[in-house]
Formats: C-alpha cells, structure tokens, sequence
C-alpha cells in the first residue's frame, strides 16, 4: 500500500499516479509521465498539467525551460542505494528555481527522510511498512548538526560548521 507523506502529515486523495505500461491516470487523477514523454508533449502543444518522473539517469536539467508548466516532479529512488534523485531535488530547487512540489517515490526510507527534505523534497509516496508506522507515530529522525547548505536552509544558522555568524 502507498500512501503520500508530507510534514503535515498523510495525504487523502491525492489525485498523482505515476504512469506506466500497466497503470494509467483515470478521470479524477493526474499523469506522472516521463520525461522525454512530457516534452514530447510539450512540442505537440500539449500543456496538460501532467507532474513528470525523473529517474536515476535522466538529465533534470532538460527541464529548465518548461518547470513553469509543471506542477510536480517526482524524482525516483530505486534502491535505497542509488541516492542520484538527492542531487536531482537538489537542482531543481537551488540551480533551477523550481518552486513547485517535489516528490520522492520508489523506495523511500524513514532513514532518509530527513534528508531528502534538506535537498527539498517535501512530499514522500511511502510502501516501507517501518516508515509508514514511524510517520503515522510522528517518529521522524532528526538531524541536529549540519556540515553543508542544501536547498532547504536550515533553521539555525550555526549549524552549519564551517559557516562564519556575526
């Protein structure tokens, strides 16, 4: 079961579904289509409203001058080892400007939560049956200490180590 975690707490209703050969968004939801799909649409004119996955290897700077038409890009975590969707929310929301929702998918880990919500993500399609019980309890991580800025500032600034305050 997947359900949509945001720091306010569980989403009902969320209308996003990531699309693939099996499923498709019906007439109450919204596609989550690849990227060379969506800009593939893009060049036929087509201006659906549609959020856009970004996987491992793809180039999310391919989407600089469409991030106006996107209402939210879901950044794909694989294995809890392939950590390229942290660099990925990184660029969209420091390099690129994006201010629109990002969301982590695939397998999302109570361990890095916390984490990809510095790099800015701000909502989580969670299956892990730890984390759905840990977020339903409350129970995030947390990070006291900081060594590095991240698209999401921390709230003290001295927490940064290296950071001169004065």
């Amino acid at each position: 079961m997947t359900r949509i975690w945001k720091e306010t707490g569980f989403v009902n209703d969320d209308p996003w579904v990531v699309e693939n050969e099996d499923t498709k968004a019906g007439s109450n939801e919204k596609a989550i289509i690849g990227i060379d799909d969506f800009l593939a649409r893009v060049a036929e004119g087509d201006d659906g409203g549609f959020g856009v996955l970004v996987k491992p290897a793809d180039d999310v700077r391919r989407l600089a001058g469409h991030l106006d038409r996107i209402a939210l890009v879901a950044v794909a975590f694989p294995a809890f080892s392939d950590g390229r969707a942290f660099s990925h929310a990184s660029l969209l929301r420091s390099r690129l400007g994006y201010e629109g929702e990002v969301r982590a998918v695939g397998d999302v880990l109570i361990d890095h939560i916390p984490l990809m919500l510095r790099c800015g993500i701000d909502s989580f399609a969670v299956t892990n049956a730890t984390a759905l019980k840990r977020l339903s309890e409350n129970r995030l991580p947390g990070i006291d200490n900081h060594y590095q800025p991240t698209a999401r500032p921390s709230v003290d600034a001295k927490s940064y180590s290296w950071r001169r305050v004065g």
